[in-house]
């Protein structure tokens, strides 16, 4: 067995590295900390975490073809963030970039869905503080997302740092 703790980075190909390196800064706010000329590869943290590069691109040409749902390959990055406000500005931002492609409800977590420039998907999602997932434990079911009703039930409730009050 493999004790694998989190993903530590995830490495797309795009189309266009300063396309994709501008619109990550802008819609995430990831910094360069290195490139790669030599591969035309940029490596990106997010200025909320710890980790060296959460983000790696390489720019294969704009002739390359996209990615393909429902072909065998990756079919999304999932980013967290640490509180359901955070996601309501996670979808404003989306919204304002033209990214936002859906939104759900997961039970135990809340997710919303984009896409970059090149079609790579991912998610951007806030997970129910372990103690209230009850009947979610065991199943991901996919409802419509009322962020709304999410605010006003979990509004400045932080759970991405692992500290699990009683949420009940």
């Amino acid at each position: 067995m493999i004790a694998v703790r989190r993903l530590n980075h995830a490495v797309l190909f795009v189309g266009d590295l300063a396309r994709a390196v501008r619109f990550y800064g802008e819609v995430f706010g990831f910094e360069v900390v290195a490139r790669e000329p030599g591969a035309d590869a940029a490596f990106l943290r997010s200025p909320f975490g710890d980790n060296h590069h959460d983000l790696g691109l390489f720019g294969v040409g704009p002739q390359a073809p996209g990615p393909e749902r429902g072909r065998v390959g990756l079919y999304h990055l999932a980013w967290q963030v640490d509180t359901i406000d955070e996601l309501a500005t996670a979808r404003e931002v989306l919204a304002a970039y033209g990214a936002l492609r859906g939104e759900s409800s997961h039970g135990a977590t809340k997710s919303l869905y984009g896409a970059d420039p090149d079609g790579n998907e991912f998610e951007v999602m806030w997970m129910l503080p372990r103690s209230a997932w009850g009947e979610f434990e065991h199943s991901a079911p996919v409802e419509p997302l009322d962020l709304g009703a999410e605010l006003e039930r979990w509004s400045g409730y932080s759970t991405a740092g692992g500290d699990d009050e009683d949420a009940t």
